[in-house]
Formats: structure tokens, C-alpha cells, sequence
């Protein structure tokens, strides 16, 4: 039986980004693949762009949670990945992750790619630092890096749940540090919010969010702080 790929990526006017998004989809070796957008009411040309560039277009209730499970639950490739709409994969992505699926031993694992912005800004450099420390360390790899996983290991551990926020922490945490792969390759992601928001004060609001979380707050009251 021939291995597919799903890729899911929620989007809510996500136009300005999302067309680097799907150019830089990629293609493994001997895998077909198909791309799902779950849009949650874009109201610029979102679903347009998606629709030309040949994506299929589901939709859900605004909320990146539910729009990833939503999206995961249209498609029936035997391997997910699930990427943000303002997230690009470098163009070696496709080998790895041919060689991530055709491994029997990573079919109970979820693989993950290195953090990059689309910076020259030297204090980028140290956020991506601080971001592969927080993986090899406490096994805790944020949305924006993606996530490569096997449908049946998804679909045990229930999925993406339909939180506004900590949806992709809450999903890693069931997965296990000890069952996350750091994949050779690149996830380009924007930098605006750190640009508009500064890269002291950003960092230290989502690991302030992150607390928060861990303490017990609400993920619904933590969508506000987070910004």
C-alpha cells in the first residue's frame, strides 16, 4: 500500500503569508500528498489563494485547536503534518521527512522541525537558541515548528482538542518527550509578532502564558493575554 501525506494548515486571514506557506509544501520522495486548509471565517482572500494553489478547503469555528482536528479528521493519508499558515518549510524538508515515515520505529513518534524567522535580526538567533533548548530538554516543541505524525498514534492519543490556545503543547505532552524526533530541517516562521511586540517582551509573555497554563488557567482566559 502506497504511505500519503495529509498536510493540515488552519488559517484565519492568514493571505499575507499563506501563499509561501503552500509554495514551500514539501514533496517527499515516492509520497503523495494532499494539503487541507481549515479556514475559520478569513475575510480577506485566504480561501482563495488556497483554492487556486489546489488545496482542499474545510471550515470550523475560529480556534486553531479545533480547526487542526477538523482539518485532520477531513483527510485519510496514513501520516499527518500539520503546519501554521505563516510557516514555511526549508526545500530539504522533503527527504526528511520521507525518511521520518519510512522508518517502522517512528510510526509511535511525532517529528518536529528547527525554529527560524525570516529575520536577519541577530536577537531572532536567540529565541531559535532558547527554542531548541526548551525541546531537548522539557520536550516541548510549539506549533509553528510543525508536527509530523502517523494517523493511528494521532488518532490513540485523541487528537487535537478544540482550545483557542496550548493546543500544540497540550497535544506534544501526550506524545512524550521521549517519543519527540527533532527533524534536520527548517521551519521559516514570521517574525512580525516579535518585530511588533519586541523579542524581550514576547518570549517572556508566552512563557509567562505557558505558567499560566501549567497552573491550571484556562486556556479561553490565556487567548486574551496572549495577544
Amino acid at each position: 500500500m502506497t504511505t500519503t501525506l495529509d498536510i493540515i494548515i488552519p488559517t484565519l486571514n492568514a493571505g499575507r503569508t499563506l501563499s509561501q506557506t503552500l509554495a514551500a509544501l514539501p514533496s517527499p520522495p515516492g509520497i503523495p500528498i494532499s494539503t487541507t486548509v481549515c479556514d475559520g471565517g478569513s475575510e480577506d482572500d485566504t480561501v482563495s489563494l488556497a483554492r487556486n494553489a489546489g488545496a482542499r478547503i474545510v471550515t470550523a469555528p475560529p480556534g486553531r485547536g479545533g480547526q487542526l482536528g477538523v482539518g485532520a479528521a477531513t483527510g485519510d493519508a496514513a501520516w499527518l503534518l500539520f503546519l501554521h499558515a505563516d510557516t514555511r518549510l526549508d526545500p530539504g524538508a522533503g527527504a526528511v521527512v520521507a525518511n521520518f515515515i519510512s522508518s517502522p520505529a517512528n510510526h509511535d513518534k511525532a517529528g518536529y522541525f528547527r525554529l527560524r524567522f525570516d529575520t536577519a535580526d541577530p536577537r531572532a538567533r536567540r529565541v531559535e537558541r532558547l527554542a531548541a533548548w526548551r525541546c531537548r530538554t522539557f520536550g516541548l516543541p510549539y506549533g509553528d515548528q510543525g508536527l509530523l505524525i502517523a494517523r493511528p498514534f494521532y488518532k490513540r492519543l485523541g487528537g487535537f482538542r478544540p482550545m483557542p490556545l496550548m493546543e500544540d503543547v497540550d497535544l506534544v505532552r501526550r506524545i512524550g518527550r521521549r517519543n519527540l524526533v527533532a527533524l534536520d530541517a527548517d521551519a521559516v516562521t514570521s517574525a512580525a509578532r516579535y518585530e511588533r511586540d519586541g523579542w524581550l517582551a514576547r518570549p517572556l509573555r508566552n512563557l509567562g502564558c505557558l505558567a499560566l497554563y501549567f497552573a491550571g488557567v484556562s486556556p479561553d482566559f490565556l487567548r486574551r493575554l496572549y495577544g
